[in-house]
């Protein structure tokens, strides 16, 4: 079942997903996706993947993704990790001392870009999701930025969606960051419009005619729209019908799969 509400398949050129709870939930794959990209692929319709998850690589998605069998490169991946990292370095040098509280992958590219990873000079608090945070880490991190370092954040999210449940996501970490320094962090991810400016420039299409399908509203909804996108939301990660206020989609589907019969139906 689905219940539109102002949304015309028929003027989209182009699509942004959402990857975790859109794509899949954890481990489980999620209803119609290999069908969906194939129907997108038919068309000609170009397509880019946007997550606030910033524990992987692009390549890490690619083998993941290509697994299901739908056809994907790099470029198509934009992750918070790479957003957070393309916006540092508009802003810092490499060289620039940086602390961070997140994943692996994310301390790599940073590395990557030449940042050094420095607790007692750290200019930048850059704060993600840690699945090994520790109080230490928080207390490391709360102190540069009570000193005067940049407070940066992969993304809001406050929980993860997965098989077992919502888990806690980078929000939750970027919470106690702000209850101990009284600071508000510059977010790169979902809402804010990094994201979305990245995705457009890759696709190459008008806000207006492209579509962000996500299942949260509180980021790949509003954020999109606030970016002039059309949105649709997808019922099988955290926001539900009754969730829905103020952040109204133009489009509301059980599944990418129900997304699917109905742009085919048109």
């Amino acid at each position: 079942m689905h219940t539109p509400t102002n949304l015309d398949l028929n003027s989209i050129d182009a699509v942004i997903l959402d990857m975790d709870g859109v794509m899949w939930r954890g481990t489980e794959i999620l209803p119609g996706v290999p069908d969906f990209f194939l129907f997108l692929c038919e068309r000609h319709i170009p397509y880019a993947m946007a997550t606030n998850n910033a524990t992987r690589s692009a390549m890490d998605y690619v083998s993941r993704i290509g697994s299901l069998g739908v056809p994907i490169r790099p470029e198509q991946i934009i992750t918070s990790a790479l957003v957070t990292a393309e916006e540092l370095g508009r802003s810092y040098p490499p060289g620039t001392p940086i602390y961070v509280v997140g994943s692996p992958r994310l301390i790599e590219l940073l590395v990557e870009r030449g940042y050094d990873i420095d607790p007692e000079n750290a200019k930048v608090v850059v704060a993600g999701l840690d699945v090994t945070l520790t109080y230490d880490k928080l207390r490391i991190a709360g102190q540069r930025i009570l000193a005067g370092a940049e407070f940066i954040g992969t993304n809001g999210d406050r929980t993860l969606p997965t098989a077992d449940g919502l888990m806690p996501g980078a929000g939750t970490i970027i919470a106690a960051l702000q209850a101990m320094t009284d600071r508000k962090p510059r977010l790169m991810g979902k809402p804010e419009p990094a994201m979305f400016h990245t995705a457009l420039r890759h696709l190459g299409t008008p806000p207006e005619r492209t579509l962000m399908i996500g299942d949260r509203l509180d980021t790949d909804i509003d954020g999109a729209q606030r970016a002039g996108l059309r949105t649709a939301l997808v019922l099988t990660g955290v926001s539900q019908r009754t969730d829905i206020g103020e952040i109204v989609p133009d489009g509301i589907y059980e599944s990418l799969a129900d997304l699917h019969k109905a742009w085919r139906g048109n």
